[in-house]
């Protein structure tokens, strides 16, 4: 297995994960949508998507991150919005190679940090980080949706 860096030529791989993933977090799965929401980000470079990809050429998890900047660093951050590995690959190191990518890419462009969130009751995703360094803060997290 290896960890590429998803490009349009693998938009059609990408956008199964990326309904499944969508799909795991209780949202209906719409794969015209999810073809032109991914295709913006990466034709307009708005993220960056990494895939792990089987000895098959198969995509078989991926992780998008987007860029962000915190003002109190003064530098660039990366939000790992999106983390998902296909049912029957997990429990093989999938998930904690994703993770190190998005290390990788936070040292590579100087950026000061990795953040993301998961829900409460994600009780694999609350073991999985820690695990991989990352460290629970203890901010207010508060979110307006504009419905």
């Amino acid at each position: 297995m290896k960890i590429i860096l998803a490009e349009m030529a693998h938009l059609d791989q990408v956008i199964d994960l990326f309904d499944a993933y969508r799909v795991w977090y209780r949202k209906e799965s719409n794969k015209e949508m999810a073809k032109d929401f991914l295709t913006k980000r990466i034709k307009n470079e708005e993220s960056i998507i990494y895939a792990c990809e089987n000895e098959q050429g198969k995509l078989i998890g991926f992780t998008q991150l987007y860029p962000i900047f915190s003002s109190t660093r003064m530098k660039k951050m990366w939000l790992l919005n999106d983390l998902f590995v296909e049912p029957n690959f997990r429990g093989q190191g999938i998930s904690k190679m994703l993770i190190n990518q998005a290390k990788n890419l936070c040292k590579k462009t100087n950026a000061c940090g990795v953040l993301l969130e998961t829900e409460t009751s994600n009780d694999v995703g609350n073991n999985l980080y820690p695990a991989t360094g990352f460290e629970l803060e203890e901010n207010n997290f508060y979110f307006w949706t504009n419905s």
